[in-house]
């Protein structure tokens, strides 16, 4: 592991194993003892690179370090080109995730363990390990969405993805070509079916449990649990985040609506909280 300095706070470029694959990602550490440790599991097509802003407001205002990493075959994480993929979004979202949260608990012993889970990042904690290790949670504009919860004409453009332009593109190349599609980065191709039978089921997941999900334990999760939405979200709008409530049956639970007026901004949406133009609402949401 390589020490870099970063102004404040040091970073340090961390390599995770996540089965057969490396996970590359940054600490982000205070200069003092921290508080806590988060773990911000990222949205779907997102790069660490993304939350480096937030990552480092919470180790130098808040005393708070913070892990970011990408999901195997993804970002800084990626072997080889997305079409040589086998990784699949319960890969990312339960084994990658576990994986990283393993390393904290043996790397930085002591510490609570917080976890920020941003979309995808928050889906499935209870098909992980060891949550009774989790200090708490934190889940930012996270639910199991149906392509009929979001606002027209948003809906419109989100079908496309899912029965048009996005099917026949993973299926002609062997991945998802971010650009063409949206996205902005390439995904493998395994990934965007199980993500798209996810967000087209009305059971979302559940028809993959006991496949490639484990069986979920949804009484695992005792800490304290923030369910924090974004009023102008319309990819994951408020009631779909309500909903995910159910997989934290056993926690006590807190709600919170970022609303973009209250922080002075136009705009939020479904990636806006963690960008540094809307940091106004950063305190709020780890309040």
């Amino acid at each position: 592991m390589k020490m870099v300095p970063y102004g404040q706070p040091i970073t340090q470029e961390i390599s995770v194993r996540s089965g057969a694959s490396k996970l590359s990602g940054r600490l982000y550490h205070p200069t003092d003892t921290p508080r806590a440790i988060v773990i911000l599991n990222g949205a779907t097509g997102v790069p660490q690179s993304f939350y480096t802003a937030f990552a480092r407001w919470l180790a130098t205002e808040q005393n708070i370090a913070c892990v970011t990493y990408d999901y195997r075959d993804f970002g800084l994480s990626a072997a080889g080109h997305p079409k040589l993929s086998t990784a699949t979004m319960a890969d990312w979202a339960v084994r990658d995730a576990q994986a990283v949260r393993d390393y904290v608990a043996t790397t930085l012993p002591g510490a609570p363990i917080w976890i920020i889970g941003h979309s995808l990042g928050a889906l499935t904690l209870a098909f992980q390990d060891r949550m009774d290790r989790v200090d708490r949670v934190i889940t930012v504009a996270s639910g199991p969405v149906h392509v009929s919860d979001h606002p027209w004409p948003y809906q419109g453009a989100a079908r496309l993805f899912w029965f048009a332009h996005g099917p026949a593109m993973t299926s002609a190349l062997g991945y998802l070509p971010g650009r063409a599609t949206g996205m902005g980065s390439d995904l493998p191709a395994s990934v965007y079916w199980q993500w798209r039978r996810w967000c087209t089921s009305r059971s979302f997941f559940a028809d993959d449990i006991g496949s490639t999900l484990p069986y979920p334990d949804w009484t695992a999760i005792t800490c304290p649990v923030k369910f924090v939405a974004v009023a102008d979200d319309q990819m994951v709008p408020p009631s779909a985040v309500w909903r995910s409530m159910e997989f934290y049956r056993a926690a006590p639970k807190r709600q919170l609506t970022l609303e973009p007026a209250k922080y002075g901004v136009p705009k939020i949406g479904h990636l806006g909280a963690f960008r540094r133009a809307n940091a106004a609402c950063w305190a709020d949401i780890i309040a």
